[in-house]
Protein backbone atom coordinates (compact mmCIF):
# COMPACT_ATOMS: atom_id res chain seq x y z
CA UNK A 1 0.00 0.00 0.00
CA UNK A 2 1.00 3.84 -0.65
CA UNK A 3 2.79 4.62 2.46
CA UNK A 4 0.48 8.10 2.53
CA UNK A 5 -2.47 5.79 3.09
CA UNK A 6 -1.13 3.39 5.18
CA UNK A 7 -2.06 3.63 9.14
CA UNK A 8 0.48 1.31 10.07
CA UNK A 9 4.40 1.94 10.54
CA UNK A 10 5.53 -1.41 11.18
CA UNK A 11 6.03 -0.57 15.18
CA UNK A 12 1.89 0.51 15.30
CA UNK A 13 -1.05 -0.06 13.56
CA UNK A 14 -4.71 0.85 13.11
CA UNK A 15 -7.27 -1.54 15.09
CA UNK A 16 -8.71 -1.76 11.08
CA UNK A 17 -5.60 -3.52 10.37
CA UNK A 18 -5.31 -6.40 12.64
CA UNK A 19 -4.85 -9.30 10.02
CA UNK A 20 -3.57 -6.99 7.40
CA UNK A 21 -0.05 -5.54 8.51
CA UNK A 22 2.39 -6.76 10.60
CA UNK A 23 2.81 -4.64 13.56
CA UNK A 24 3.66 -4.89 16.92
CA UNK A 25 0.61 -3.54 18.74
CA UNK A 26 -2.83 -2.19 17.57
CA UNK A 27 -4.64 1.27 18.33
CA UNK A 28 -8.11 2.93 17.66
CA UNK A 29 -5.98 6.03 18.16
CA UNK A 30 -6.58 9.50 19.69
CA UNK A 31 -7.70 12.34 18.28
CA UNK A 32 -6.00 15.72 18.51
CA UNK A 33 -5.94 19.15 16.93
CA UNK A 34 -3.00 21.47 15.52
CA UNK A 35 -2.42 24.02 17.76
CA UNK A 36 0.57 25.32 15.68
CA UNK A 37 -0.34 27.89 13.89
CA UNK A 38 -1.00 28.50 10.70
CA UNK A 39 -0.01 24.74 10.30
CA UNK A 40 1.69 21.74 11.15
CA UNK A 41 3.50 19.22 8.80
CA UNK A 42 2.79 15.81 7.99
CA UNK A 43 6.08 14.20 7.49
CA UNK A 44 7.66 11.03 5.94
CA UNK A 45 9.36 9.93 8.97
CA UNK A 46 10.43 11.41 12.31
CA UNK A 47 12.82 14.88 11.34
CA UNK A 48 12.28 13.98 7.55
CA UNK A 49 10.83 15.63 4.78
CA UNK A 50 7.59 17.41 4.63
CA UNK A 51 4.93 15.11 2.66
CA UNK A 52 2.22 17.73 3.28
CA UNK A 53 0.22 20.48 6.04
CA UNK A 54 -2.59 20.53 8.42
CA UNK A 55 -4.13 23.39 8.86
CA UNK A 56 -4.79 24.81 12.58
CA UNK A 57 -7.82 22.90 13.78
CA UNK A 58 -7.54 20.44 11.51
CA UNK A 59 -8.05 16.80 13.20
CA UNK A 60 -5.15 14.25 13.63
CA UNK A 61 -6.01 10.50 15.07
CA UNK A 62 -2.30 9.73 16.72
CA UNK A 63 -1.43 6.03 16.54
CA UNK A 64 1.49 6.02 18.43
CA UNK A 65 4.10 8.36 19.75
CA UNK A 66 8.20 8.18 19.53
CA UNK A 67 9.79 10.78 21.66
CA UNK A 68 9.15 14.39 20.08
CA UNK A 69 6.86 12.84 17.11
CA UNK A 70 3.53 11.09 16.82
CA UNK A 71 2.62 8.52 14.09
CA UNK A 72 -1.15 8.85 12.77
CA UNK A 73 -3.04 10.15 9.91
CA UNK A 74 -5.25 13.37 9.39
CA UNK A 75 -9.04 13.11 9.74
CA UNK A 76 -10.20 14.62 6.70
CA UNK A 77 -8.25 12.37 3.84
CA UNK A 78 -6.84 9.88 5.63
CA UNK A 79 -2.93 11.01 5.06
CA UNK A 80 -0.83 9.32 7.74
CA UNK A 81 2.68 10.31 8.18
CA UNK A 82 4.50 12.06 11.47
CA UNK A 83 3.74 15.68 13.19
CA UNK A 84 5.85 16.98 16.02
CA UNK A 85 3.87 16.54 19.41
CA UNK A 86 4.46 20.08 20.13
CA UNK A 87 1.80 21.00 17.06
CA UNK A 88 -0.76 19.05 18.82
CA UNK A 89 -3.29 19.30 21.51
CA UNK A 90 -5.47 16.25 22.83
CA UNK A 91 -9.00 16.62 21.29
CA UNK A 92 -11.57 18.86 23.35
CA UNK A 93 -14.56 19.93 21.51
CA UNK A 94 -15.62 19.51 17.53
CA UNK A 95 -15.08 22.59 15.27
CA UNK A 96 -18.24 24.44 14.49
CA UNK A 97 -16.43 26.92 11.60
CA UNK A 98 -13.85 27.40 9.29
CA UNK A 99 -11.54 30.18 7.96
CA UNK A 100 -13.61 31.60 5.16
CA UNK A 101 -11.13 34.75 4.22
CA UNK A 102 -7.27 34.08 2.79
CA UNK A 103 -5.99 35.16 6.39
CA UNK A 104 -7.15 36.22 9.63
CA UNK A 105 -5.78 36.52 13.37
CA UNK A 106 -6.95 34.88 16.49
CA UNK A 107 -6.89 37.37 19.30
CA UNK A 108 -6.17 37.26 23.17
CA UNK A 109 -8.99 39.91 23.26
CA UNK A 110 -11.76 40.89 21.59
CA UNK A 111 -10.65 44.53 20.94
CA UNK A 112 -8.57 45.27 17.66
CA UNK A 113 -6.52 47.95 19.56
CA UNK A 114 -5.22 45.50 21.86
CA UNK A 115 -1.56 45.39 20.66
CA UNK A 116 -0.32 43.50 23.68
CA UNK A 117 -2.14 41.03 23.58
CA UNK A 118 -1.46 37.44 21.37
CA UNK A 119 -1.43 37.47 17.48
CA UNK A 120 -2.26 34.08 16.09
CA UNK A 121 -2.12 34.04 12.48
CA UNK A 122 -5.09 31.64 10.91
CA UNK A 123 -5.08 30.72 7.25
CA UNK A 124 -8.56 30.09 4.71
CA UNK A 125 -9.76 26.93 5.80
CA UNK A 126 -8.48 26.61 9.47
CA UNK A 127 -10.98 24.87 11.77
CA UNK A 128 -11.94 26.59 15.12
CA UNK A 129 -14.33 25.53 17.61
CA UNK A 130 -16.96 28.80 18.46
CA UNK A 131 -18.71 28.98 21.87
CA UNK A 132 -19.65 32.61 21.92
CA UNK A 133 -20.57 35.11 19.23
CA UNK A 134 -21.60 39.13 18.92
CA UNK A 135 -21.82 41.36 16.03
CA UNK A 136 -18.16 41.64 15.75
CA UNK A 137 -16.42 38.60 17.56
CA UNK A 138 -16.29 34.79 17.81
CA UNK A 139 -14.77 33.87 21.06
CA UNK A 140 -12.87 30.01 20.21
CA UNK A 141 -12.03 27.20 22.23
CA UNK A 142 -7.75 27.29 22.64
CA UNK A 143 -6.18 26.19 25.86
CA UNK A 144 -4.98 27.19 27.52
CA UNK A 145 -7.02 30.72 27.12
CA UNK A 146 -10.15 31.87 24.51
CA UNK A 147 -9.16 33.27 21.62
CA UNK A 148 -10.88 36.11 19.13
CA UNK A 149 -11.71 36.03 15.87
CA UNK A 150 -13.74 38.96 13.65
CA UNK A 151 -17.10 36.99 12.96
CA UNK A 152 -17.20 38.11 9.51
CA UNK A 153 -14.37 36.16 8.97
CA UNK A 154 -16.08 32.79 9.60
CA UNK A 155 -17.87 30.93 8.27
CA UNK A 156 -20.21 27.78 10.23
CA UNK A 157 -18.46 23.75 8.44
CA UNK A 158 -21.68 23.06 7.10
CA UNK A 159 -21.92 25.48 4.90
CA UNK A 160 -20.41 24.90 1.53
CA UNK A 161 -18.87 27.25 -0.95
CA UNK A 162 -20.56 26.95 -4.59
CA UNK A 163 -17.50 27.05 -6.18
CA UNK A 164 -14.20 25.76 -5.90
CA UNK A 165 -12.45 28.34 -7.99
CA UNK A 166 -13.73 30.84 -6.33
CA UNK A 167 -12.51 29.37 -3.07
CA UNK A 168 -8.72 28.97 -4.69
CA UNK A 169 -8.80 32.80 -6.06
CA UNK A 170 -8.88 33.86 -2.63
CA UNK A 171 -5.10 32.78 -2.30
CA UNK A 172 -3.64 34.47 -5.75
CA UNK A 173 -0.20 35.69 -4.99
CA UNK A 174 0.38 32.95 -2.23
CA UNK A 175 3.55 31.86 -1.76
CA UNK A 176 4.23 28.64 -3.46
CA UNK A 177 5.98 26.26 -0.95
CA UNK A 178 6.35 22.59 -2.11
CA UNK A 179 3.72 20.14 0.34
CA UNK A 180 1.84 23.60 1.78
CA UNK A 181 -1.68 23.57 2.71
CA UNK A 182 -1.98 27.13 3.96
CA UNK A 183 -2.23 30.95 2.43
CA UNK A 184 0.89 31.41 4.23
CA UNK A 185 2.30 28.58 1.34
CA UNK A 186 0.62 26.22 -0.63
CA UNK A 187 1.76 23.99 -3.73
CA UNK A 188 -0.57 23.17 -6.39
CA UNK A 189 -2.36 20.00 -4.69
CA UNK A 190 -2.57 21.99 -1.79
CA UNK A 191 -4.77 24.85 -3.65
CA UNK A 192 -6.97 21.86 -5.47
CA UNK A 193 -7.68 20.55 -1.74
CA UNK A 194 -8.48 23.60 -0.09
CA UNK A 195 -10.86 24.61 -2.55
CA UNK A 196 -12.67 21.19 -2.35
CA UNK A 197 -13.40 21.13 1.17
CA UNK A 198 -14.90 24.25 0.96
CA UNK A 199 -17.25 23.03 -0.95
CA UNK A 200 -17.62 19.54 0.41
CA UNK A 201 -15.89 17.71 -2.05
CA UNK A 202 -13.65 14.45 -0.48
CA UNK A 203 -10.06 15.28 -2.18
CA UNK A 204 -6.96 13.48 -1.74
CA UNK A 205 -3.44 15.15 -0.91
CA UNK A 206 -1.11 15.07 -3.64
CA UNK A 207 -2.04 15.31 -7.16
CA UNK A 208 -1.08 11.57 -7.82
CA UNK A 209 -4.03 10.92 -5.54
CA UNK A 210 -6.26 13.85 -6.99
CA UNK A 211 -5.52 12.73 -10.83
CA UNK A 212 -6.74 8.97 -9.64
CA UNK A 213 -9.86 9.66 -7.70
CA UNK A 214 -11.39 13.18 -8.29
CA UNK A 215 -14.14 13.89 -10.76
CA UNK A 216 -15.03 12.07 -14.17
CA UNK A 217 -12.50 12.24 -17.23
CA UNK A 218 -13.23 14.50 -20.29
CA UNK A 219 -12.26 13.07 -23.60
CA UNK A 220 -8.97 14.93 -25.28
CA UNK A 221 -10.01 18.28 -27.00
CA UNK A 222 -12.97 18.46 -24.91
CA UNK A 223 -13.60 22.68 -24.46
CA UNK A 224 -12.28 23.38 -20.46
CA UNK A 225 -14.92 25.49 -18.66
CA UNK A 226 -14.57 26.88 -15.23
CA UNK A 227 -14.16 24.29 -12.39
CA UNK A 228 -12.05 21.62 -14.56
CA UNK A 229 -8.93 20.44 -13.67
CA UNK A 230 -6.11 19.66 -15.83
CA UNK A 231 -3.19 16.98 -14.34
CA UNK A 232 0.69 16.81 -15.48
CA UNK A 233 2.65 14.26 -14.43
CA UNK A 234 3.30 15.98 -11.19
CA UNK A 235 0.86 19.02 -11.25
CA UNK A 236 -2.62 19.87 -11.25
CA UNK A 237 -4.41 23.64 -11.70
CA UNK A 238 -7.59 24.99 -11.88
CA UNK A 239 -9.45 26.00 -15.33
CA UNK A 240 -10.86 29.36 -14.40
CA UNK A 241 -11.93 29.98 -17.81
CA UNK A 242 -11.75 28.81 -21.10
CA UNK A 243 -8.84 30.34 -21.36
CA UNK A 244 -6.96 30.73 -18.12
CA UNK A 245 -5.46 28.63 -15.81
CA UNK A 246 -5.50 29.18 -11.75
CA UNK A 247 -2.55 27.18 -10.14
CA UNK A 248 0.07 27.07 -8.00
CA UNK A 249 3.75 26.66 -9.35
CA UNK A 250 7.31 26.71 -9.35
CA UNK A 251 7.35 28.58 -12.17
CA UNK A 252 6.11 31.93 -10.62
CA UNK A 253 6.71 30.97 -7.12
CA UNK A 254 2.73 31.63 -6.35
CA UNK A 255 -0.58 31.14 -6.94
CA UNK A 256 -1.24 32.84 -10.56
CA UNK A 257 -3.30 33.18 -13.41
CA UNK A 258 -1.79 32.28 -16.80
CA UNK A 259 -3.50 31.84 -20.30
CA UNK A 260 -4.26 28.46 -20.97
CA UNK A 261 -2.58 27.45 -23.94
CA UNK A 262 0.41 29.02 -23.44
CA UNK A 263 0.79 26.92 -19.86
CA UNK A 264 -0.24 24.12 -21.59
CA UNK A 265 2.73 24.80 -24.43
CA UNK A 266 4.99 26.03 -21.59
CA UNK A 267 4.79 22.71 -19.65
CA UNK A 268 4.98 20.39 -22.81
CA UNK A 269 7.75 21.79 -23.73
CA UNK A 270 9.24 20.66 -20.38
CA UNK A 271 8.30 17.22 -21.59
CA UNK A 272 5.01 17.11 -19.67
CA UNK A 273 1.70 16.85 -21.68
CA UNK A 274 -1.79 16.61 -20.01
CA UNK A 275 -2.45 13.44 -18.57
CA UNK A 276 -6.37 13.78 -17.85
CA UNK A 277 -9.00 16.71 -18.09
CA UNK A 278 -11.39 16.44 -15.30
CA UNK A 279 -14.62 17.97 -14.90
CA UNK A 280 -16.35 18.09 -10.74
CA UNK A 281 -19.84 18.66 -10.55
CA UNK A 282 -21.65 21.87 -12.67
CA UNK A 283 -20.54 25.02 -11.52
Amino acid sequence: MDRRSLWSNGVVAHSSLQGKVTAERFSDGQMHRVTAPPAAAICKSPSGDRDRELLWGQAFNVLGTDKDWAFGYALHDGYAGYVNVSALSPFIAPATHRVSVRQTMALAAPDFKATKAEHVPLSLGSEVCVTTTNDKWATINSAPNDLYIPFKHLTPLDNKDLDPVAVAERLMGAPYVWGGNSSFGIDCSGLVQIACRACGIRCPGDSDQQRHGLGHTLDPGTPPKRGDLLFWKGHVGWVSGPDTLLHANAYSMSVIYEPLQAAIKRIADQGDPILRHARLTPI
